[in-house]
């Protein structure tokens, strides 16, 4: 039987003023219906289940096809496991809405028909919607029918794709190989690493078998859209539960194609900006009134946003003694509980930022993973007060659930304002990547909700932490523009104060690229791999990004697991910073010369900081960045692990960011370490040879 219903005016009043709750009409009360787009509807009658998972899960499903490493446990914001009570019924769509359905409403989609490659013909799963165009759907057909369409709250999806389970999934501890579309971790469209066209699949619905409620698709196929803001689950029973009353992401449920079988499970949790679009999203309809039950408030603040000072120290705003060396470090900044595996991990903790707050204390970020490539992956954070010796322990910063963060990117205007830019992931890897900004007022303790300054997932949107802003005004995102170790880097630029972002086009030499902006107005840049003569390349630029001239610069290459910074200084010079050594090449180093202050030279190996006084064009200054002649052992953390730091050996590879703090100290982090430092320290040569290079 078709319904087609007059909107009453209490329901379009409601539609009006954004007030869903208020929906009210008599629902349809047979076992299914289709309504007049030909969309069939299923009754799922109240009852209770457990949300969430505690138990381990089956060995098998740890192997399936495609599969790199899960928790044996499931993901952490899978519990507590705990019982809901649905109290009323509601209808949920068989299957995800269509193209031709959807298209009834938004008709100019058939534009993104085929999109890298996907969702083609009418019977296939609308994808290159966000959660804010499934909405507008909803509410367009409630207009249109006088029911109230919504969509499903995360509780209502859960329990319908259980559909009376306890396993992982509704057909079991295991899922039949005809429910995995291209199983794993997929890098297309990046032209390299995935498998091209061969990583396209069609996404017609209804092709597999349904649930035991009869609902399709629940396992894979698209990722669908849910009510909820995303949030941590709260311990006790809950009755109606409809998430947090506020959040950066909205829930998505069910996982898709090119996807490993962990994250189509019935507990699984996932979720992105409302705005974002992807070719593995899209959404299911669902027709009842209103959650009864209040949402749940935000979550707890991290430990690095608790008890911020907001007065800025009077020693702040004093300047350190510029003739006067100073040197301290390295101090641990990454500090994890080993064992840990989300939503902190001690496996893996790299690409690391950091900038100095408004009150001088310095925060940094990275992310923390157990696996580079991982939908595990996110961000950590944590701040060293001002005044104090030690870093607290890292806490989670963000984290778009089963996305990869790559690329963390923070940096201070020099007045109040903090700027979180993050590469969002379209869903593992960091191949099609879009960007986002996030800013604080408050020197870090709130934020603003997450948003898409550059939405489209591409391949040239890969951040670097060296951003920087211009002479002119303007903003400037360095981005790696390959997923390679070469193939160079992009620019994403703002003219606007960040309100609107775009590409200039042109391509540095090498990935991880140093930006900055000379004195003339040209940009200069170097970068990791595209070697020039067996030289790291240098880049420059005389139209801000549009077009490069490459030359061999004065240093040597560097490789996998390092990464250099190039910052200009307050005072006027531009500070550069690398290693001595490729990583490749560590088993046997050739090192750098160094002088002394008698005129002597030695060898040294390891991290190092240059200075340069004409623009880049000599490099008179250089100093092995060490910690003094006493042998000691540090963990470096990532690739870098263990080493031993004396005079003549300086931490032999890591990530490096750096800033300069308004009293003149130089910060400059590695993948664990942070060191401080003056522009005199790095002038300073040592007194006399090391004992251990003579």
């Amino acid at each position: 039987m078709k319904f087609l219903l007059r909107p009453t005016a209490t329901i379009l009043a409601a539609l009006c003023l954004g007030v869903p709750q208020l929906l009210g009409a008599d629902l349809p009360t047979q076992r299914t219906f289709t309504n007049s787009l030909g969309m069939v509807f299923v009754r799922i009658e109240a009852g209770e289940f457990m949300m969430g998972n505690e138990a381990e899960l089956p060995a098998e499903l740890l192997k399936a096809p495609g599969q790199t490493w899960v928790p044996k446990r499931g993901d952490y914001d899978e519990r507590p496991a705990h019982k809901v009570r649905l109290t009323r019924p509601y209808y949920l769509g068989m299957v995800e809405v269509t193209n031709e359905q959807y298209e009834q409403y938004d008709r100019l989609h058939v534009y993104l028909r085929g999109k890298n490659g996907f969702s083609i013909d009418n019977n296939e799963a609308v994808v290159f919607v966000s959660w804010e165009d499934a909405k507008a759907f909803c509410d367009w057909l409630s207009a249109r029918e006088g029911l109230p369409y919504r969509l499903p709250t995360e509780a209502e999806w859960e329990y319908a794709c259980r559909a009376g389970t306890t396993t992982p999934f509704s057909t079991g501890d295991n899922l039949p190989p005809v429910f995995l579309k291209n199983p794993g971790n997929s890098w297309y469209p990046a032209p390299t690493a995935s498998r091209g066209r061969a990583d396209v699949v069609p996404l017609h619905v209804a092709r597999t078998p349904a649930n035991p409620w009869g609902l399709f698709d629940l396992h894979g196929n698209v990722e669908e859209w849910c009510l909820d803001w995303y949030g941590p689950y709260a311990a006790g029973d809950q009755t109606d539960p409809s998430g947090r009353s506020a959040g950066d992401f909205k829930v998505s449920r069910g996982g898709s194609h090119s996807t490993p079988a962990f994250y189509l499970r019935s507990a699984n949790r996932q979720g992105s900006l409302p705005e974002s679009r992807s070719w593995f999203t899209g959404f299911r309809v669902a027709l009842g009134d209103w959650p009864p039950a209040p949402q749940l408030p935000p979550a707890e603040p991290a430990l690095y946003q608790q008890q911020v000072r907001q007065t800025i120290p009077r020693a702040a705003r004093r300047s350190r003694d510029p003739s006067k060396p100073f040197f301290k470090g390295p101090l641990t900044y990454v500090k994890i509980p080993s064992g840990a595996e989300g939503p902190l991990f001690a496996q893996h903790n790299h690409d690391p930022d950091l900038a100095v707050c408004p009150n001088g204390d310095l925060l940094a970020v990275w992310y923390t993973t157990h696996a580079e490539p991982g939908r595990e992956l996110a961000v950590a954070a944590s701040r060293l007060v001002y005044g104090h010796d030690e870093w607290q322990p890292a806490s989670p910063f963000w984290d778009a659930p089963d996305r990869n963060d790559h690329c963390p990117v923070l940096w201070s205007d020099g007045k109040k304002t903090l700027h979180h830019f993050n590469s969002l992931s379209a869903a593992a890897t960091w191949g099609p990547m879009a960007i986002l900004e996030r800013t604080s007022t408050d020197n870090g303790a709130t934020w603003s909700r997450a948003r898409l300054i550059v939405p489209d997932y591409h391949l040239r949107h890969q951040l670097i932490s060296s951003e920087f802003r211009s002479r002119e005004g303007w903003m400037l995102l360095p981005c790696d523009a390959s997923t390679e170790g070469h193939g160079g880097s992009a620019l994403q630029i703002s003219r606007d104060g960040g309100k609107s972002w775009f590409d200039p086009g042109g391509t540095i030499a090498g990935i991880h690229a140093g930006v900055t902006q000379l004195g003339d107005g040209r940009l200069l840049a170097f970068g990791r791999g595209d070697d020039v003569g067996g030289r790291m390349p240098q880049s420059t630029s005389e139209d801000m990004g549009r077009h490069w001239a490459y030359t061999a610069s004065p240093w040597p290459t560097i490789g996998s697991g390092q990464r250099l910074v190039l910052l200009k200084l307050r005072e006027g010079p531009l500070l550069f910073a690398s290693f001595t050594d490729n990583s490749q090449n560590l088993a046997s180093p050739r090192g750098l010369s160094f002088k002394t202050a008698d005129g002597g030279e030695f060898i040294g190996y390891g991290l190092f900081a240059a200075l340069s006084f004409d623009e880049g064009r000599t490099w008179p200054v250089r100093k092995l960045v060490t910690a003094g002649a006493t042998p000691r052992q540090f963990d470096g953390g990532a690739w870098t692990r263990g080493f031993t730091m004396d005079a003549t050996h300086a931490e032999p590879r890591g990530y490096l960011a750096a800033t300069q703090a308004p009293d003149g100290v130089i910060h400059l982090i590695s993948s664990a370490l942070h060191y401080q430092f003056n522009q005199a320290w790095i002038k300073a040569a040592p007194e006399s040879p090391p004992a251990a290079a003579r």
